[in-house]
């Protein structure tokens, strides 16, 4: 059920229109006052207006413009017996939702309401949907206190809002598109398309007709005309993934769409211009891909406008028990339950491991946790193998490390003795009798070994 204004200085046609509303379950608000019904339009807040367009003091025109200024969210729609092509198209242009001729079917304007609730039905979703959006992709999701974190965000935070292209760096897994996605639902394009594509994973001709579109015929298999990425992505933001993989070829195409902000389907003979924000991203260093050739200079240089350096997570471990509980978080979100708790031993484990997979590896890591956990505690046990080894191994590493070379095997022997021997006197408070019984030795021997050590 909606709420439903009626303006029509013909008594008349007002209970008409009201009938047909009020049949289709719909609140009703009949004016035959245009500028009573614009008055009143503030308290009661309707989905719809519907006014004719030829009255005597204020005009359905006059209605739709404050409609327009002032209630930014209500439809209007226009009903007159003055039809003609000249008027209908001034209303579309000054942005009424609908236009129905006198005189007109019951139908047909029982059907002009319902398709404009559907499309403010659709509208709210749409609005609802980019809210999640941007929420989800709100500078603050990008976790991380660490220094060299806090340095992106107050980058990405300073450019969000600009149309500068964006080059970012980092190894696979360090979230590169999560910023690109940041950059884009906190800027003034974030109404418009954000768009991605991995250019490695294409070959290069299908790569090609993906980015700038191709005319049909241009190939075997182009059957019609087709739009590329970057139309698609028209007043919004392109996103390439692993742009380092592109062929020399396509390079060309892509500098000549940064420099000259249009773009030429495969096969076609004329350029289209596109507004879009480019935002590239880079697996590897470009620097030795410009020495060997494969990568052009003046490329580089015109997507790195703005770099972005992404660090390794292995460079920012003091960050891991932050990611940790976010994905925990994240984990009871998409099972609807409350989140599992780690041991420490646990987190210890991952604050000492390198993530070659960087943080994409841990979020599986704890994901698998969660999954193996059998009850509400994540123990070292649940964790990938490689963690643990890799934890040992560091550990027995440095334990090596500590060794005292240089002295004899009797030497050592003696002093890990009296270290053991003297931690197990402090722990029973001095009590020699007791510790001799717990080493297993007698006291005569326990005296000897004492009286070594104060000799020494």
């Amino acid at each position: 059920m909606a709420k439903i204004i009626i303006i029509d200085d013909e008594p008349a046609m007002v209970e008409v229109i009201v009938t047909l509303c009020r049949d289709k379950g719909h609140q009703v608000f009949p004016f035959s006052s245009a500028a009573k019904a614009v008055e009143q339009m503030a308290a009661i807040e309707p989905q719809i207006v519907i006014t004719d367009v030829k009255m005597e003091t204020i005009s359905g025109f006059d209605v739709l413009r404050h409609v327009k200024e002032h209630h930014k969210q209500t439809l209007v729609i226009l009903i007159t017996a003055y039809a003609s092509v000249d008027t209908a198209i001034e209303a579309m242009k000054m942005g009424a939702h609908g236009y129905v001729p006198k005189p007109f079917k019951i139908d047909e304007l029982q059907m002009t309401v319902q398709r404009a609730l559907e499309f403010q039905s659709a509208r709210q979703e749409n609005t609802y949907l980019r809210k999640e959006l941007k929420n989800k992709y709100k500078f603050e999701n990008i976790i991380g206190s660490s220094r060299k974190m806090q340095n992106v965000y107050n980058l990405i935070n300073k450019v969000a809002d600009t149309d500068s292209t964006v080059l970012i760096q980092g190894e696979s897994g360090t979230g590169k598109e999560l910023v690109a996605r940041a950059l884009h639902f906190n800027s003034n394009r974030q109404q418009h398309p954000f768009v991605a594509i991995n250019c490695s994973a294409l070959p290069e001709n299908l790569l090609e007709s993906e980015l700038f579109g191709h005319k049909k015929g241009s190939f075997t298999g182009a059957v019609t005309d087709k739009r590329g990425l970057f139309e698609e992505a028209n007043l919004g933001t392109i996103f390439l993934d692993e742009v380092n993989s592109m062929a020399t070829s396509l390079q060309t195409k892509l500098l000549r769409v940064l420099q000259e902000r249009e773009v030429r389907r495969v096969g076609d003979n004329r350029s289209v211009p596109v507004n879009v924000r480019v935002v590239g991203a880079t697996n590897e260093p470009l620097q030795p891909k410009i020495r060997d050739g494969s990568f052009r200079e003046d490329l580089y240089y015109r997507l790195a406008v703005i770099p972005v350096e992404i660090p390794a997570l292995r460079e920012r471990l003091e960050d891991v028990p932050l990611l940790i509980n976010h994905f925990l978080q994240k984990q009871a979100g998409q099972t609807g339950g409350e989140p599992k708790k780690i041991d420490p031993k646990a987190v210890d484990l991952l604050c000492r491991y390198d993530y070659p997979g960087n943080v994409r590896e841990l979020e599986n890591a704890i994901e698998r946790a969660c999954a193996l956990c059998e009850n509400d505690m994540i123990m070292p046990d649940d964790l990938p193998p490689q963690i643990v080894e890799f934890a040992n191994e560091s550990t027995a590493k440095k334990a090596r490390a500590a060794l005292p070379v240089g002295k004899s095997l009797d030497e050592f022997i003696q002093e890990q003795e009296r270290e053991y021997i003297e931690a197990t006197l402090a722990k029973f408070k001095g009590a020699r009798e007791k510790a001799a019984s717990v080493l297993g030795i007698s006291m005569a021997t326990l005296y000897r070994k004492l009286e070594i050590k104060g000799k020494k």
